[in-house]
């Protein structure tokens, strides 16, 4: 059986017999064994330093075992991480959920469970993948629309403005040219012109002499 995706994946195993046998049923689906490791601290240096695209992790090793090294590889990396055990119980997939694990297998695993527990764990990875993208585009959305939000509600309510000069009193009690306020607390921005009152206010002479000639 041939893989098209050819996976690199490091085999975590302190029993030599177990090891070769999980090594060779994913040579021969077609995955490439990148490392092997025989304990969880040697599995965390080795995923650091190979990034295989999935890990293979024995639950009952000297040290740290597999629940504790896969926690701590999910910290510093997001490779999903298949547990190999030879037991099944309520509390050890409360364990693995909570380490962020993609699937777990039962000792001895046949060809055909690898292959669907390799299978089942780059799908639910790549939907981990798609969330999270989705979370971080909708936590920029979120982002900008708060700005504007902002924005808008600084320019909500009454504000003090001179009924002479037409300046507007801000926040912190001082006076300011009412383009100067709205410049700074919006994104408006100001062109300066004359409407028809005022050039005749200002220029009516100059304007009617223009005319007449």
């Amino acid at each position: 059986m041939s893989n098209p995706d050819k996976l690199r994946i490091l085999v975590v195993e302190d029993e030599p017999l177990v090891r070769e046998s999980i090594v060779a049923f994913l040579e021969t689906l077609g995955y490439i064994v990148s490392g092997i490791a025989e304990n969880g601290e040697e599995a965390i240096e080795k995923t650091k330093a190979l990034l295989p695209n999935l890990v293979f992790m024995d639950i009952k090793m000297p040290g740290i075992d597999g629940i504790e090294a896969a926690k701590r590889i999910q910290e510093f990396s997001e490779i999903p991480v298949v547990l190999l055990t030879a037991y099944e119980s309520e509390e050890l997939v409360r364990q693995a959920s909570e380490a962020g694990v993609s699937s777990y297998l039962m000792k001895p695993p046949t060809t055909a469970e690898i292959h669907r527990a390799v299978t089942i764990a780059m799908a639910r990875h790549r939907d981990f993948m798609k969330m999270k993208m989705l979370n971080l585009e909708l936590g920029a959305r979120t982002a900008e629309l708060e700005k504007a939000l902002e924005e808008i509600q600084t320019l909500r309510g009454i504000l003090p403005i001179c009924a002479g000069c037409k300046n507007i009193r801000n926040d912190e009690g001082f006076w300011e040219k009412v383009e100067d306020y709205l410049e700074r607390n919006s994104s408006v921005s100001f062109t300066h012109g004359l409407c028809p009152d005022c050039q005749t206010k200002l220029y009516g002479d100059f304007l009617k002499d223009n005319t007449d000639s």
